[in-house]
């Protein structure tokens, strides 16, 4: 490990002088990828030189301590000693966690889709809840929430709905909320007070960039029409909404949110852009099954990754089994200690899987 740290120092002032060349300047993928590479690199230097200082300062207290004469200063050398030891060793565990193999999408934006299942209208309501919850923890880090295509049900409920959320880390946060999403409460409807179970999945896509995916315009079939709501009512009178077939997939995503059909275009061809690199980035997990094994739960949206129990105020995850007995918190937001435990669990399956290869 020590090895590979001293390469990474090296690596560092290799990378600032490639942002100089001209050759390098004119490439805008190039200073992207060196961009990102240096933004990885950083907060590992930055941990490898504290735990060097801290190494020093730990063989200079144990000298101290050792050749100190002074009984209250060889007490102050030796507290410094157990202090600073612990310190080296919460350090060099950080300096592992950062050296795990890094998911390149950790950093992007992300495409969020919730969809309505099992339970009707019921289950429409709870989405509408959840998406409320997300934009809810995106305002809590900064992040901003657009809205790209939605149906709604009239009555405060969401069929389904498609945001883009924007900001640094929103993928590495969110992607393991991807999955089957269960409530249990009794509905507002229900006169029995009978406790009904209704279901709801989440996807959570990397946003692609254009650099991630091109697209053929020979391989896209677009195709206008007129927007509607509810009851098949106009919503305008123009052929704003575009629907866009990619072909050689069979993917078809269509928007009809904005007034302008520029907007609407552009926003499918987001979708589209970010269905595509997902569908891509599944093939490949799927022809690296072996490696899957440590992760938390598939991610496939078929798996029950949580449930929400209203009569009982517990929110359980059932892949780590973390329960929470404060549901209007989540509810409003509070997702970090599930989110933090994910992430916690899937570090220590990546170090156990390092440290059996």
């Amino acid at each position: 490990m020590w090895s590979k740290l001293e390469s990474l120092r090296g690596r560092l002032p290799e990378l600032e002088q490639l942002q100089s060349d001209p050759a390098v300047l004119g490439n805008h993928r190039e200073m992207q990828r060196i961009g990102r590479e240096m933004a990885e690199l950083r907060p590992v230097i930055e941990a490898y030189d504290r735990y060097l200082e801290t190494q020093k300062e730990l063989l200079e207290n144990k000298e101290m301590f050792n050749a100190e004469k002074d009984p209250e200063m060889r007490i102050m050398a030796r507290d410094e000693v157990s202090r600073l030891t612990a310190e080296l060793e919460r350090i060099e565990a950080e300096i592992r966690v950062l050296l795990l193999p890094k998911d390149p999408n950790d950093d992007k934006n992300i495409l969020i889709e919730i969809r309505a299942g099992a339970g009707g209208e019921e289950a429409a309501l709870f989405a509408a809840e959840l998406f409320r919850a997300y934009s809810m923890y995106a305002g809590t880090r900064g992040w901003k929430v657009e809205i790209l295509s939605h149906n709604d049900t009239g009555i405060g409920g969401l069929r389904e709905v498609i945001a883009m959320i924007e900001g640094k880390g929103a993928y590495s946060r969110l992607k393991y909320e991807s999955g089957v999403h269960r409530v249990q409460r009794v509905p507002a409807t229900e006169t029995s007070g009978r406790i009904h179970t209704s279901t709801i999945t989440v996807a959570v896509i990397p946003e692609a960039e254009e650099v991630d995916v091109q697209l053929n315009p020979d391989d896209l079939r677009i195709d206008v029409f007129r927007s509607s709501g509810p009851g098949g009512q106009s919503v305008n009178t123009t052929d704003s909404a575009c629907r866009i077939t990619h072909i050689p997939s069979g993917l078809v995503v269509q928007c009809q949110d904005e007034k302008s059909q520029l907007k609407n275009k552009n926003k499918a061809m987001k979708i589209l852009r970010s269905r595509l690199l997902d569908q891509e980035q599944a093939k490949a997990a799927a022809e690296r099954a072996d490696m899957r094994k440590s992760q938390i739960g598939t991610g496939d949206r078929s798996e029950r990754i949580r449930t929400y129990n209203f009569p009982q105020n517990r929110v359980s995850d059932h892949r780590i089994g973390l329960t929470v007995h404060n549901l209007p918190a989540v509810m409003d937001g509070a997702l970090e200690p599930f989110i933090e435990a994910l992430i916690a669990q899937m570090q220590m399956d990546a170090m156990k899987q390092v440290q059996d290869s």
